[in-house]
Parts: structure tokens; sequence; C-alpha cells
């Protein structure tokens, strides 16, 4: 096995890098990345199918999150705002709203929930900078 060395010949030393579990401010980010991508791409008109695995995951989600007080201050907060599916459209501002709602309690700044806003974050940016592949 060859060994390697830098530019000053110097024994490169490979260390492993640890993967430790998210904390609470990853998981959300990781988390609302994920929700809204998925309300950007829910159909304009879902089938009744679509309407209830959508609620399920909401559910779900609610249920088995794994910041267990995030978990609770969302089934508390759907439960006032139950999840609304009719369209993408009513599921984008729903989840923005919800959004928001955390976003105040972590003194965050607010998100303008309008679906000029949502897609362009979310579904297709007209920035140069973002890779647009749909």
């Amino acid at each position: 096995m060859k060994k390697k060395y830098d530019t000053n010949n110097n024994k490169i030393i490979k260390t492993k890098k640890v993967e430790c579990p998210p904390g609470t401010a990853e998981l959300g980010r990781s988390s609302w990345k994920l929700l809204h991508s998925m309300a950007a791409w829910y159909p304009d008109t879902p089938t009744t199918e679509q309407k209830t695995k959508m609620r399920n995951f909401y559910d779900t989600l609610a249920e088995f999150y794994p910041c267990t007080y995030c978990a609770q201050d969302f089934q508390e907060s759907i439960e006032k705002s139950p999840v609304e599916v009719e369209s993408r459209k009513d599921l984008c501002l729903w989840l923005c709203k919800q959004h928001n709602l955390v976003s105040e309690k972590l003194g965050q700044p607010l998100f303008k929930c309008n679906m000029k806003n949502l897609d362009e974050r979310w579904r297709k940016s007209s920035s140069s900078e973002c890779n647009n592949n749909s």
C-alpha cells in the first residue's frame, strides 16, 4: 500500500469523520425542506387517496417526530388547524402558516405566504444560482 504525502512531504493521516445524530435545529431545517418540497409538488387536484395519504403522513409525522417537544407542539397545532389537502395551493399555504407559527416562537423571520413566493422558493426558482432540474 502506497503512503500518501502532502505537498510538504508530510504523511497524510486520514481521520474518519464522526457522524452525530442531528440536533433539533438541523432536524428542523431538514424537515421543513422536505415538507415544503413535498407540498410544492403535491397535485393541484389530488385524488381522494392522495388526500388521505397526505393527512396520514402529517398525523404520523406529528406522532413520531424525533423531537418530543416539537412533536407535541405540532400535534396541538394540527388539532387547531388541520392539514389542508384539497389542493397544492391549500397545502402549501397551510404549511407556510404552520412554519411561520414555529418561526415566530423561535424568534426567526416570517415568510410571506403566497404562492408566488412559495413556488419561487420551493418549486422553481428564477435565480441563476439555483439548479432547476425540473
